[in-house]
């Protein structure tokens, strides 16, 4: 549980966004919300901003109840779930809002594909727009065949099974255009062709994998060298199917993302690399990791760079100051290792198929806590779940420590991002397939 102390130091660094927040208010400014229309999110709720009868841990938040309130009353289902947050004895105070009865998960349209991991706990969506689906669909096709040359004609049915299109609409519910949407599906592809091609089934090998990522990595953050040498750089930008997707995906980023946005996923996609190169030298030396080893690499090694940009994609920024507070880097790093997680669970079958040893967390904790592959597997549902869980606390923590409009929709877009990147994987059942451990 958040230590009610650490709460209001938050509360005290966030007060004077809150302030600003009051001021554009007052000369007539409006609150940002949602986008209006077939996009925004489903069902704003009336929300009240409940203190602590005693003050103890609500004075700062009193002061600031007013008009933060406004922000609140826009939210939807999924920060309602967060800002519900923990139960039980002593986290009175961790509730921006209560209700008496929890709200009821939103139902599907159309039955989803796919079943979900038995135990698992996740929060259903509704089917993404299909329009928007089809229309992502398309334009990222032509640019990762056409445009990028990201791969070639025989991988077409792989790049049609990702069904990326349908993963990115899912986990951006509130993006304001298609041209949003591309920019976070491009990264994506861009993303996993790295993966394919240097490190798992297209080529990729731990051999050398540090100077490939390395001048993969510059065309994201360019080099800065003399008019001499430059030339060679930039001619090697387009030298292999990773260096194309990772530069032409980053100039239209660099179109829509403000500075801050843009070096902040360049900074997470650093990490993201450095994940892989721990996996890379345990494959090297045949090291099995301890568990916590595995958890600490999977931190790097993750999905964080996706809902860390996912205020770029929204349309709005989050100031740099709020998104690198503590708190909220904690809350963006429980839902990286969350989802990451699930990508254990759902691929657990693909790779054991896969030729090689593939580490992932059943696998690691079969070996190192001497247990049964399904006893392993069921162990790692459950460090899925608490995570999961500590994440909706620490999220609903936040929310209630910093009632300012930018804060609380980038925490339902990071709580969309979690949903909709479960729902991916449960109705991916061209890459995915559970295991017989029911």
């Amino acid at each position: 549980m958040p230590d009610p102390g650490v709460l209001l130091g938050i509360e005290a660094r966030f007060g004077a966004h809150a302030h600003t927040h009051a001021a554009e208010v007052a000369v007539g400014g409006a609150p940002p919300g949602p986008p209006s229309g077939p996009v925004a999110a489903a069902g704003a709720i009336p929300v009240d901003v409940s203190v602590p009868e005693d003050g103890s841990d609500g004075d700062l938040i009193a002061q600031h109840a007013e008009e933060g309130a406004a922000a609140v009353r826009t939210t939807n289902a999924a920060l309602e779930r967060i800002l519900r947050g923990p139960s039980g004895l002593g986290t009175a105070s961790l509730h921006l809002a209560r209700r008496e009865e929890p709200l009821a998960p939103p139902a599907p349209e159309t039955p989803v594909e796919g079943n979900p991991i038995p135990g698992l706990y996740y929060h259903p969506v509704p089917e993404p727009d299909q329009a928007r689906v089809e229309e992502v669909s398309r334009r990222i096709k032509e640019w990762a065949v056409d445009e990028a040359e990201v791969y070639p004609p025989e991988w077409e049915d792989q790049f049609d099974g990702f069904s990326v299109g349908r993963y990115m609409v899912a986990c951006h519910p509130d993006a304001p255009s298609i041209e949003h949407l591309m920019v976070a599906t491009r990264l994506m592809v861009a993303e996993n062709a790295v993966d394919d091609c240097y490190c798992e089934d297209h080529g990729g090998s731990p051999i050398g994998l540090g100077s490939r990522l390395l001048l993969a990595h510059t065309a994201l953050d360019p080099l800065h060298t003399t008019q001499e040498y430059e030339p060679g750089w930039a001619e090697s930008l387009q030298s292999d199917a990773p260096r194309r997707a990772y530069r032409s995906a980053m100039e239209y980023f660099l179109q829509k993302g403000t500075p801050s946005q843009v070096d902040r996923f360049r900074h997470d996609m650093a990490r993201l690399h450095l994940g892989y190169l721990a996996e890379a030298a345990w494959a090297q030396t045949d090291h099995m990791p301890e568990v916590w080893e595995y958890l600490a690499m999977r931190q790097f090694n993750n999905f964080r760079p996706c809902p860390t940009i996912t205020d770029t994609i929204g349309g709005y920024e989050l100031p740099a100051d709020l998104h690198s507070q503590p708190a909220m880097q904690r809350v963006i790093a429980l839902a990286g290792n969350a989802t990451t997680i699930v990508n254990d669970l759902y691929s657990y079958t693909k790779e054991l198929n896969s030729p090689g040893r593939h580490l992932n967390l059943p696998v690691v904790i079969a070996e190192r806590e001497g247990v049964s592959d399904r006893e392993a597997y069921l162990k790692a549902v459950e460090v899925h779940n608490d995570l999961m869980h500590e994440f909706e606390a620490e999220a609903a923590a936040l929310a209630a420590a910093c009632p300012v409009p930018s804060v609380q929709r980038f925490l339902r877009g990071v709580a969309a991002w979690v949903d909709g990147n479960h729902y991916w994987h449960q109705t991916n059942t061209y890459r995915y397939s559970l295991p017989d451990f029911w």
